[in-house]
């Protein structure tokens, strides 16, 4: 229907182009000799010219994409295009005609021809935009939706109010522009004026009624950016930004939602791209769990860093499968340029013989493990398991990386790890001390990273907290003084990478991550960000701490140690040689007996052996 509908849309204005080319000849044969009665060609000799120009014309302004024009949407370039092809057109005809010598009509007359040609061509895209735009005035005078404030009168202001004008699903009126540029107080586009600067906000706010704020500048500050959209968050005032070109997908419109990960005040990382780039450059990589959230996005990135092979693997087909053909997409798109060899296998790491099957096939070279199991509540319920993949899935792809000579191991660890009072952290910090004692005998260089919670990623907080929202609430939260540190996919993506070409023997690295969140606040900002006031339009419950859950998450076993220091980057800490023996037979006894333990005898034992873990009673 869709496609119909299109086709219609185009065979109207075909016919309606044909009907002007042959009215604008006979409209100048009227103007230049009256009745025609005069005319010194033949009507047969002009009839059978445009039996020619016709098509020609037709064909040349498809090509050309004349009726690929929205006509509703049309913008003085796409009619300047006309101008130009409908002009450019009939000259090219002058120049046949001079050439063939054969005309049939007064080549004088070409000018008004197309003079003719073009208004008639114009006419109805130029009524068509002129009633959208009166429509959308009408709507603007009777106030029949948000009055919307546009920061920022540049480019990217302007085409935030165009997507005003343009999107019927956007019930936004702008009433006006804040720039930081003093000279544009007063202008005007689009008949919106620029009102003030920034520090005008609040008295702009307070005078129209502002009920939507649009974030339209491109080299704002940082933490001048935080500051503006918490006061407006705080304001109940709905904040949105014009995507640019890099964050746009096909799916998404120009004006999104803000992101709660907008709101985190933490220095920008920054990075070694070049390290980064040289680590991974002609490597055969390994990513296990490179299904998940966070597996995935170092199988995105690493798959751009030029390494000679990426190989993935996932005991959840789906996600494998889902990056897979992302992946393979992205080379399809972009043939010309140089790709990995991507290879996609399933299996669990805490399978020693379909592991060492992978490493014997593909020998890779460098080893992500991020393969986990990351949830606190359910894992207390399920230590057999969470210690199965996070702590036996670590052992044997570590004894295979030291078999198999593999350059570098990374292991992707947690918050959690820290004096760990629930399982899943216990597990980690497991993991964390299998690798230092690999270390030992190994000539393959182990190292961990550790970081806070991810934004985004599956089962976070901030998916459950958006629908919540969407359902009209209430938002829970388990506490209403419990803090997380947070950072988004990327960032602790890039902090792995970065970690992995720092690394030379048994490092624990750590990112400076700033001040952890109260998650209550975090529910607060994200309530205030989609338009709705807090205990009045959507309540927030506290519901008690889970299994295994605390109020406050660690980064650093001890922050006075001297053994932890900076690196080059000065956001990223090591932590060396803390808490790292282990008691193998304590290891082998638990390990060898796994199926045959109850869960709180696993937990019993992991404490046995990770001194840091102590059970929460709750």
């Amino acid at each position: 229907m869709k496609k119909f509908k299109e086709y219609l849309r185009v065979y109207k204005y075909v016919v309606y182009d044909i009907a002007t080319i042959i009215l604008s000849y006979y409209l100048t044969i009227w103007i230049y000799f009256g009745d025609g009665t005069t005319f010194p060609y033949s009507h047969k000799a002009l009839w059978l010219a445009l039996i020619f120009i016709i098509p020609g014309k037709l064909l040349l302004f498809a090509l050309l994409g004349i009726y690929k024009i929205m006509s509703r949407h049309a913008s003085f370039e796409d009619f300047f295009r006309i101008v130009l092809v409908v002009t450019g057109s009939n000259l090219l005809l002058l120049l046949i005609t001079l050439f063939i010598n054969r005309p049939f009509i007064d080549e004088r007359a070409f000018v008004l021809v197309t003079f003719i040609e073009v208004t008639g061509i114009l006419f109805p895209r130029i009524l068509r935009r002129s009633m959208e735009v009166v429509n959308y005035r009408v709507k603007t005078l009777k106030n029949v939706g948000d009055k919307t404030l546009i920061i920022g009168a540049g480019s990217a202001g302007e085409m935030a109010l165009k997507e005003m004008v343009k999107n019927d699903k956007l019930t936004n009126i702008p009433v006006a522009f804040l720039d930081d540029n003093p000279e544009k107080l007063g202008k005007q586009i689009m008949g919106v004026s620029v009102v003030g600067t920034l520090d005008d906000l609040d008295k702009v706010i307070d005078k129209i009624g502002i009920q939507e704020v649009i974030l339209a500048i491109k080299e704002l500050p940082k933490h001048q950016y935080h500051v503006l959209v918490n006061k407006l968050v705080e304001k109940h005032i709905r904040v949105k930004k014009l995507n640019l070109i890099e964050d746009v997908k096909s799916s998404e419109t120009a004006l999104v939602d803000l992101k709660i990960e907008d709101l985190l005040n933490r220095p920008v990382i920054n990075l070694d791209n070049q390290g980064i780039s040289d680590f991974i450059k002609d490597e055969i990589v390994l990513v296990t769990g490179g299904g998940g959230s966070i597996g995935s996005e170092l199988s995105r990135q690493i798959f751009d860093l030029k390494p000679k092979q990426l190989i993935i693997l996932d005991i959840y087909e789906n996600n494998a499968y889902e990056i897979q053909m992302e992946l393979n997409r992205k080379v399809y798109k972009d043939k010309n340029k140089h790709y990995p060899k991507l290879d996609v296998r399933i299996g669990s790491v805490y399978n020693k013989v379909r592991l060492e099957e992978i490493f014997k096939e593909f020998k890779p070279t460098i080893v992500f493990h991020a393969a986990a199991y990351k949830h606190v509540p359910l894992m207390e319920d399920s230590a057999v398991e969470s210690i199965r993949t996070n702590v036996l899935g670590t052992l044997n792809t570590a004894k295979l990386s030291t078999k198999y000579g593999v350059k570098k191991f990374v292991l992707v660890s947690s918050d959690k790890a820290v004096r760990s009072t629930n399982i899943m952290g216990a597990s980690k910090r497991f993991a964390e001390l299998i690798i230092m004692n690999e270390q030992k005998m190994s000539k393959t260089s182990f190292t961990a990273v550790r970081f806070g919670n991810v934004l985004g990623s599956n089962g976070s907080v901030i998916p459950l907290f958006k629908k919540q929202i969407e359902d009209g609430g209430p938002v829970t939260v388990t506490h209403k003084e419990i803090t997380r540190y947070f950072m988004t996919i990327p960032e602790s993506v890039s902090l792995i990478l970065q970690c992995g070409a720092f690394a030379k023997n048994g490092e624990l690295f750590i990112l400076d991550m700033g001040e952890p969140v109260k998650i209550y606040e975090f529910a607060e900002k994200m309530i205030r960000l989609a338009g709705y006031r807090v205990d009045e339009d959507i309540k927030i419950e506290v519901v008690g701490l889970r299994p295994g859950e605390k109020l406050y998450e660690e980064l650093l076993l001890d922050t006075n140690d001297p053994n932890i220091h900076k690196t080059e980057n000065k956001l990223i800490f090591i932590e060396n040689g803390n808490g790292n023996d282990l008691e193998m037979k304590l290891v082998d006894d638990l390990l060898n007996n796994l199926d045959s333990l109850e869960n709180e005898e696993v937990k019993l034992k992991v404490s046995n052996i990770v001194k840091s873990y102590k059970q929460n009673t709750i």
